[in-house]
């Protein structure tokens, strides 16, 4: 082949490579957001007790898909017992908690983006139901969507097969590590009373893997939601080589 003949189709190599790069998503770059808050108290009430709903949430214009699914989790956070049933929508549950609430009810739900990185969009869901009495219901999900595969990662999708066991164990080892930096492993009752469990919410944050529980969960309801950090070293050979920060 003449040296010109080469040049030719390394020249077309290349520009397929750049149009190739130009039509794909770049993952590094963040989806934009809209954020959409509202408060809406009972129809016709006006005194200082009047039931609301507040909602704060976010939309993706580059990732509808996404808003559906922010949408599902935030209403299946609206449950008052594991198989109640949820509203089709935001604005009907809104509707529907209204129509029906007490003086001093309210509910709040939000979600909002905690991190974009490596193709990845973690949303973390809250909840509070306000009944009036001492304290509320609390509640937290978080969402890992992969805008790669454009669906949410569920456990099973993070951890090399066969590697769960392993991975209860480092987040046993951050627990540890966890009542350590409180000092409560010096209060043997403590730890009686509140022993490690797992938790369905676990997110993929650039700093580390994140393990979150509801309150009442591993400790009382008083230190709120807790937080376990398992560090990606930790997690080699157990978590996907391509969900690690920086890998994909």
């Amino acid at each position: 082949m003449s040296l010109f003949k080469i040049a030719s189709v390394a020249a077309i190599a290349l520009t397929l490579g750049a149009c190739q790069s130009l039509f794909q998503p770049n993952y590094r770059t963040p989806l934009d957001t809209t954020r959409d808050a509202s408060e809406t108290l009972k129809p016709g009430c006006s005194t200082p007790e009047c039931p609301l709903v507040n909602i704060d949430t976010v939309h993706f214009s580059a990732e509808p898909q996404l808003d559906g699914i922010v949408e599902k989790r935030l209403l299946q956070l609206t449950r008052t017992s594991p198989d109640a049933p949820v509203a089709p929508t935001l604005a009907a549950y809104r509707e529907q908690f209204l129509r029906t609430a007490e003086p001093h009810t309210s509910s709040y739900l939000q979600a909002k983006v905690r991190e974009q990185h490596d193709g990845l969009v973690i949303v973390e869901l809250s909840s509070y139901l306000d009944t009036g009495g001492d304290h509320g219901t609390p509640g937290r999900a978080f969402i890992n969507y992969s805008r790669q595969q454009h669906k949410v990662l569920t456990l099973s999708d993070m951890l090399v097969p066969g590697q769960e066991e392993a991975f209860w164990k480092a987040a046993q080892v951050a627990h540890n590590s966890w009542l350590i930096s409180t000092k409560l492993d010096q209060e043997a009752e403590f730890v009686k009373s509140w022993p490690f469990v797992k938790t369905p919410l676990v997110a993929l944050t650039y700093g580390a893997v994140i393990l979150k529980y509801n309150v009442s969960t591993i400790a009382p309801y008083a230190l709120g939601h807790i937080e376990l950090k398992i560090p990606y070293p930790r997690l080699n050979g157990i978590l996907r080589p391509e969900l690690f920060p920086g890998r994909n």
